[in-house]
């Protein structure tokens, strides 16, 4: 097992270790109580073998003493019900205990994705996350819950069969055992092939969960633009390469079993010829070769157990290892022990020579600009002009390679990341709402807000006449996609949800083009109220709704090549110019 894997394993059941013990002592008891059994059951065979010779030695009839059988048989059955009672216990716990730990386990994914920077969601599908967090998981489950427990009870089960093996004799005893080194031989080289395999199995489900969570969310224009046959296509490859490293995965894996079971047949053969050798010369009874036989399943059986299981403690380990790996991922940016702590903020920026880049690429190179408290600040450029990394360096998604980014004076590097975004609000392109109440979805960056605010806000952002008019106004619930209502009305609710939080920096992306005019209208109105009295930055894509901006950055290639508000920019007939007017060109 990867120790990475079983340290990971051993983390989450460790707050539960107490009834994990209780597990083991448990185990121990079966294990003891199976090993017992074989033995007692031999001691009935040499009684009757004795009752049998002892009546052709006498030429009588056979006297059987079933006044000692059955004081055995009582003995066996206690012996049985206290193995099966033991059991019982031993799968009782470790339910409790595996339940447990993976409730946790998944309370730390959930914790843990916020925890992560931003970066790592732009590096990663949100299909191979969603499969990491959902499938990963229950395939660990799963393996814990089916497998611990055999696997617990059988190396137990093989280290008293071993000992009682050589409590009967020692020289066929290392005949019995010599099933164990060659079996181990025999795995690890199938191990050693399979595993890679079911790594790759657990990439290709990533994979697949991929390709149908985009193929589902851009249904609609699947349909529109008849891609159906490419969509299944995708599908088609997808899947055939899950079915083609699955296959190759538990084939390779699902050698082990008829491998240990051949072994375990030879050994059988000549442990059975050297017994009966043994018995014909009086050196041992027959009942202990019966016994012999029954712990040289008893050791190949543990070892069918593990092999039969190695297909799905193979997969889980691979699902593990993508959780593990998942949680070890480095968290969002440490905040500074000696952050800075603010009262008030009047909302000036300053981007002081600032560079950035994703990895070796430079995006923004020597960027400087302030911006005034209160200023509406336009940002336009070509798409890859670096508008939209201006905004995630702002709200330090991201740190900048070089130079500082201040408000009010003070690098933000220096204050808490929660303190500096509860500075911002947000009214983004693609609408976010969740299931629930319009009520939740306005109150959601101000769960404690009264009924009264949330009124309040959406009157100013224009939609609450809108939502007097739904069956049961704030209280009526959204579906998950929101599909309920429209477009520009999942717009107006989220400038509703951020007029609540009242910040003191607002950031938007326009998102009017697919409204009608009414409503691109009251969005308009909407957003002028948001920004009034804040510092605001909005990434244009039509440029005519922001004639009226303090300050325009134009930017390319990751530089501010002007500054300067409409008209300005448009006297110097530059490359604004030039944008603003190849937007009306016939």
């Amino acid at each position: 097992m990867n120790m990475k894997v079983f340290n990971g394993i051993w983390a989450i059941m460790k707050p539960y270790r107490i009834k994990l013990y209780a597990a083991l002592v448990a185990v121990i008891i079966a294990g003891i109580l199976t090993a017992a059994a074989p033995a007692i059951e031999g001691m009935i065979t040499t009684q009757l073998s004795k009752d049998i010779i002892a009546a052709k030695s006498t030429v009588s009839s056979i006297q059987v003493n079933f006044s000692f059988i059955y004081k055995v048989l009582v003995g066996l059955l206690c012996v049985y019900l206290l193995n099966t009672l033991a059991r019982l216990l031993l799968q009782w716990l470790l339910t409790e205990v595996i339940q447990s730990s993976i409730y946790d386990l998944r309370m730390s994914v959930k914790i843990k994705m916020g925890q992560l920077p931003v970066r790592y969601f732009d590096a990663h599908a949100a299909g191979d996350l969603m499969s990491r967090m959902t499938s990963d998981i229950e395939v660990l489950s799963g393996a814990l819950q089916q497998g611990l427990a055999q696997v617990l009870l059988a190396i137990l089960s093989l280290i008293f069969a071993i000992i009682m093996m050589f409590v009967i004799d020692t020289k066929m005893a290392l005949i019995g055992i010599t099933i164990i080194p060659i079996t181990v031989f025999f795995s690890r080289l199938v191990i050693r092939k399979s595993q890679p395999l079911f790594e790759r199995q657990q990439q290709a489900l990533g994979v697949v969960f991929s390709v149908v969570q985009e193929k589902l969310t851009g249904y609609n224009e699947i349909k529109l633009y008849n891609y159906q046959e490419a969509t299944i296509e995708s599908f088609n490859a997808a899947n055939n390469d899950l079915c083609e490293a699955g296959f190759k995965a538990n084939f390779v894996s699902g050698l082990m079993n008829p491998g240990v079971t051949l072994i375990t047949y030879i050994v059988i053969a000549v442990a059975v010829f050297l017994g009966a050798i043994k018995v014909a010369q009086g050196v041992m009874v027959v009942g202990a070769l019966q016994a012999f036989v029954r712990y040289i399943w008893q050791v190949n059986q543990p070892l069918a157990q593990m092999t039969q299981l190695a297909p799905t403690l193979q997969s889980s380990m691979a699902a593990a290892k993508r959780v593990f790996d998942y949680l070890d991922e480095a968290n969002d940016i440490v905040d500074v022990l000696d952050y800075r702590e603010i009262e008030s903020f009047s909302g000036a920026v300053s981007f002081n020579d600032i560079s950035f880049g994703y990895g070796t690429k430079p995006i923004i190179k020597n960027v400087s600009v302030n911006i005034e408290a209160g200023e509406m600040v336009a940002i336009v450029g070509p798409t890859g002009a670096g508008k939209t990394t201006i905004i995630n360096l702002l709200m330090r998604f991201y740190d900048v390679d070089a130079g500082s980014i201040s408000i009010d004076g003070i690098d933000i590097r220096n204050m808490k990341r929660d303190d500096l975004r509860s500075l911002f609000g947000m009214v983004l392109q693609d609408t976010w709402l969740f299931k629930g109440t319009i009520k939740e979805n306005i109150a959601y960056g101000k769960p404690n807000a009264t009924d009264a605010s949330v009124v309040d806000a959406a009157k100013r952002a224009n939609v609450h006449h809108f939502i007097t008019t739904l069956p049961n106004g704030y209280e009526m619930i959204l579906n998950e996609e929101s599909s309920n209502i429209s477009n520009g009305e999942k717009q107006l609710l989220t400038i509703a949800r951020a007029l609540l939080c009242d910040p003191k920096i607002m950031i938007l992306d326009e998102a009017t083009s697919s409204v009608d005019t009414r409503l691109d209208a009251m969005i308009q109105e909407a957003m002028a109220t948001l920004m009034k009295g804040r510092t605001s930055f909005v990434i244009a894509h039509r440029l005519s709704t922001i004639r009226n901006a303090d300050k325009i950055l134009v930017m390319r290639d990751g530089n501010i090549i002007e500054v300067g508000n409409h008209d300005a920019l448009m006297q110097q007939k530059g490359f604004y110019a030039d944008l603003y007017n190849s937007q009306f060109e016939s």
